[in-house]
C-alpha cells in the first residue's frame, strides 16, 4: 500500500468510526452513583454543596434558605491513550490488525470514569468532602450535633439494616427530614454472595428475608483489592452522592503529517483519545458506608 495522504485519511475515518462505536457500545457504572456536571474553566467550584433544605407550610413571609456557601472545588485534569503504528504496517497492508487496539481505546475511554469514581469511593474514608470531613466519617456536623455515615461493621444483615435507618433518620440543621431511602448497595466482587443474599434472597435460614427488594446490588471491579469495604448509597435525587465533572468528552485524535517528529524520526503513525474531566463527592448524606475492619 502506498502511504499517502488520501491512504491517511481514510484509515482514520475507518479508525474513528471503529473508536466511537466502541464508545458507544460501553455501558459505564459510574452514572449510578454519580452526576455527570458540565464544566466551562480549569475547575468548578460547588458552592451549594451544603445543608439540603425542606419544605415547609406558608405561614407569613417566605423563609429564604441562606444556603452556606463551600469552597469545593474540582480541578479538571487531562487524559490521554495513545497507540503507535509503525510504517512498515501500512505499506504491507497489515492495518487491519490495528483495529482492535482502535476498539479498546474506545472502550478504555468509555470506561474511565469508572476507574476514578469508584476510586475516589474507595478513599472516601479519607479524603475530604465539601464540610472539610472525609466524605465517610463520623464527625460531619448538622446544626450542632455531630453526624456519622461511616461503620468499621462486616456486611451482614444486621449491618444493613443499621445503615438503611441510620440514612433515612438523617435530618437537616432544622431538624427536618431529608426523606433518602437508599436504594444501592455497591459491593466489590469479594462481597457480591453476601450482597445478594441480603438483597435477592427470598429466605435466609429458612426465615422470610424482609429486607429483599430494597436496595440494588451494584458489583464493582475496580473495588477489587477494597474487599470489605461496603456503600449504601441514594441515587434518586437529582444530585447523586458523587459527581464526574466533564470538561472535554473523548475524543480520537492522530499525528500523521510526515512532518511530525514521530513519522520522519521513528516512522510511527500515532493515534489516541484525549479528554478532560475529574471526579469529586456530593452530598456525604447520600452515603453511607462501612469499612469492615470490625472483629467478628
Amino acid at each position: 500500500m502506498i502511504v499517502n495522504q488520501q491512504t491517511l485519511r481514510g484509515i482514520y475515518v475507518g479508525f474513528n468510526t471503529l473508536f466511537n462505536k466502541a464508545l458507544e457500545g460501553v455501558t459505564p457504572l459510574y452514572t449510578e452513583i454519580a452526576t455527570v456536571t458540565p464544566s466551562t474553566t480549569e475547575s468548578e467550584t460547588y458552592a451549594w454543596l451544603g445543608d439540603i433544605p425542606g419544605m415547609r407550610e406558608w405561614i407569613g413571609d417566605r423563609e429564604i434558605q441562606n444556603i452556606s456557601a463551600s469552597d469545593y472545588t474540582i480541578k479538571n485534569k487531562d487524559f490521554e491513550l495513545t497507540i503507535g503504528i509503525d510504517r512498515n504496517a501500512i505499506e504491507d497492508d497489515k492495518i487491519g490488525l490495528y483495529n482492535p487496539s482502535v476498539q479498546m481505546l474506545g472502550q478504555s475511554a468509555a470506561a474511565h470514569p469508572d476507574d476514578l469514581i469508584f476510586k475516589l469511593l474507595a478513599e472516601g474514608f479519607s479524603e475530604k468532602c465539601y464540610d472539610g470531613q472525609p466524605f465517610f466519617s463520623d464527625a460531619h456536623k448538622v446544626g450542632k450535633k455531630a453526624v456519622s455515615n461511616k461503620t468499621t461493621a462486616k456486611l451482614s444483615m444486621e449491618s444493613y439494616i443499621a445503615a438503611r435507618a441510620a440514612m433515612m433518620s438523617l435530618t437537616n440543621s432544622k431538624g427536618r427530614a431529608l426523606n433518602l431511602i437508599p436504594n444501592v448497595l455497591a459491593v466489590p466482587p469479594a462481597l457480591e454472595a453476601t450482597a445478594r443474599d441480603i438483597l435477592v434472597a427470598d429466605y435466609i435460614n429458612g426465615t422470610k428475608n424482609t429486607m429483599q427488594g430494597t436496595a440494588k446490588p451494584l458489583v464493582i471491579p475496580q473495588l477489587a483489592g477494597h474487599d470489605s469495604k461496603w456503600f449504601l448509597l441514594c441515587t434518586s435525587r437529582p444530585i447523586k452522592p458523587l459527581i464526574w465533572q466533564q470538561r472535554k468528552k473523548p475524543k480520537f485524535v492522530s499525528k500523521t503529517q510526515e512532518t511530525d517528529d514521530n513519522v520522519f524520526m521513528k516512522k510511527t503513525f500515532l493515534y489516541g483519545v484525549d479528554s478532560r474531566g475529574n471526579a469529586g463527592f456530593g452530598f456525604w448524606q447520600m452515603a453511607y458506608a462501612g469499612d469492615g475492619t470490625a472483629e467478628a
